[in-house]
């Protein structure tokens, strides 16, 4: 399976880690130099400045950019890609998982990572491997470190964006309740600012270059945001609620073992 790395060329500790991290699992793999702050000009930025439930930053647009651009080749190439953000450190069992799901037929994502965050999953595994399973995922947290996307998913997130605007990358996925997802336990992705929470050693943060995201002072929201954000709500809610006899919201389990 095609693995695309997301990462900006100025970020090359990140680069660096990642040809040594995919050269070791044996991943043939390409580097998608991200779209940056710079690339977003102001009539693109205020384009979509009001698509989300709040004014979405410039490095949010770019990093929404950068993945828009990984979706559009999986559809060109006809085949499924694990596509990675550059701080993502992946469990030693990553490669033969990615090869009994390359020839799936039916999925349009697997969701590899866990985010610290409880995620709606079916109560039951439907697809078991040997020490792997795929649980239907109903309700994702945010996160877009590591996922395999197949082409009728990356269709599905283009079609959204013309319905609905572009928001936060990961958020953009958790909204898009068409696709159908699935959740990979044991998680095969963590990304390097929850290392510690989940007892993992952490790479070295500390000396990694920020990627294609960048602080930026928020905005003061105006009442159109406050208004899309409480239909959110609402609607996640009703949807929550009838996914109870279907799914259970927990946290995916993790063996910190496989990233030793």
């Amino acid at each position: 399976m095609q693995v695309i790395v997301i990462n900006l060329s100025s970020a090359t500790a990140r680069r660096e880690f990642q040809e040594k991290q995919l050269g070791k699992l044996n991943l043939d793999y390409t580097f998608l130099n991200a779209t940056s702050v710079d690339d977003i000009d102001d009539s693109t930025y205020q384009k979509h400045y009001y698509d989300w439930q709040r004014p979405l930053r410039r490095s949010e647009v770019a990093c929404y950019f950068s993945h828009r651009r990984c979706w559009e080749k999986v559809i060109s190439s006809g085949k499924p890609a694990l596509i990675l953000e550059d701080d993502a450190l992946l469990s030693i069992n990553t490669p033969s998982i990615l090869s009994k799901l390359e020839k799936s037929n039916g999925i349009d994502l697997v969701d590899l990572e866990v985010t610290g965050r409880k995620k709606n999953v079916s109560k039951i595994a439907e697809i078991t491997g040997d020490n792997h399973k795929l649980f239907k995922l109903y309700l994702n947290s945010p996160g877009a470190g590591g996922y395999i996307l197949f082409p009728s998913g990356a269709r599905k997130l283009l079609e959204q964006e013309k319905e609905k605007g572009i928001s936060l990358a990961d958020a953009h996925i958790a909204s898009c309740y068409s696709l159908n997802a699935y959740q990979v336990e044991p998680a095969l992705a963590v990304q390097f600012i929850l290392c510690s929470f989940y007892k993992i050693e952490n790479p070295d943060s500390v000396h990694f270059q920020t990627s294609s995201t960048n602080a930026e002072p928020k905005q003061k929201q105006e009442y159109s945001f406050r208004f899309k954000r409480l239909v959110n709500e609402i609607s996640l809610g009703l949807k929550k609620l009838g996914l109870i006899f279907i799914s259970k919201r927990r946290f995916i389990d993790l063996d910190k073992c496989d990233f030793e």
